[in-house]
C-alpha cells in the first residue's frame, strides 16, 4: 500500500514539474513555414491563451483559445464552433416563377463569394450568388439547402426545407470568418513547433519561434 501511495505521489509530483516547467520555454509567437501563398502565426501567451492569425489571398482571418501542454505536446483549443454560419430570416411562397435563395449583409461586396446547392426531388441544383446575393433557378419543390462561403471554404450550413416555399432569405453569422480550434497538437521543437494546422490537411507543418 505505502509503495503504491509512494509510486502514485512520485507520479503527480513529475508531472506537476513537468506541467510547471515546460510551458515557461513555451510561450511565443510561432510563424507557419514553407506554405506558398500563405502566411499564419500562432501567439501563444503564458497565461495559456492563444490567437491565431490565418491569410490566404484577399481573406484574413482569426481565432483564439486555450492552449495546454500535455505529455509533451501542445493542444489547442478554442470555444466550440456554432451549429450553424447563417441564419434564415424568411422563408415564403413568392408569386413568380423562381425559387430564389439570397443573402443579405450590410458589406455587399461581400455577396458574390457566397455559393448554394438546392436539393430538389430531380437532383441538386449548383449556383453562384450574383452582386446582389441572389441565385435563382426555376421554380420547384426544395428539399433542402446548402449555403457555402468560398473565402473560407471550410465553412458550410445545411438547411432542410419540409415547405412549399420558394424564396428563401439568409444572413450572414459574426464569426463566420472565426478561426475554430479543436484538438489540435503541435510537439515542441529547438527552434519551434512541428504539427496540426486547423485549416490545412496534414500533421508536419514547421512553426519557426520567432526570437
Amino acid at each position: 500500500m505505502k509503495q503504491t501511495l509512494y509510486l502514485l505521489s512520485f507520479m503527480l509530483l513529475t508531472g506537476f514539474i513537468s506541467a510547471a516547467q515546460a510551458p515557461n520555454s513555451i510561450p511565443g509567437e510561432y510563424h507557419l513555414q514553407g506554405v506558398m501563398e500563405t502566411a499564419s502565426a500562432l501567439l501563444l501567451k503564458p497565461d495559456s491563451t492563444f490567437e491565431l492569425y490565418f491569410s490566404y489571398g484577399a481573406m484574413d482571418r482569426q481565432g483564439n483559445g486555450k492552449w495546454q501542454f500535455q505529455d509533451g505536446k501542445i493542444i489547442l483549443n478554442s470555444r466550440p464552433r456554432p451549429e450553424r454560419d447563417f441564419a434564415l430570416v424568411t422563408s415564403k411562397i413568392a408569386s413568380d416563377d423562381f425559387t430564389t435563395i439570397k443573402i443579405v449583409d450590410s458589406n455587399a461586396q461581400i455577396l458574390p463569394f457566397f455559393e448554394t446547392l438546392i436539393k430538389t426531388a430531380g437532383g441538386e441544383k449548383y449556383g453562384k450568388m450574383n452582386q446582389e446575393g441572389m441565385f435563382r433557378i426555376p421554380k420547384t419543390k426544395t428539399t433542402g439547402i446548402d449555403l457555402f462561403f468560398t473565402l473560407a471554404p471550410e465553412r458550410y450550413t445545411s438547411f432542410p426545407v419540409e415547405s412549399d416555399d420558394n424564396y428563401f432569405e439568409f444572413r450572414i453569422e459574426p464569426w463566420i470568418i472565426e478561426i475554430f480550434v479543436e484538438n489540435i497538437v503541435l510537439k515542441p521543437e529547438k527552434d519551434g513547433l512541428v504539427g496540426e494546422h486547423p485549416l490545412l490537411k496534414g500533421d508536419a507543418f514547421s512553426y519557426e519561434k520567432m526570437k
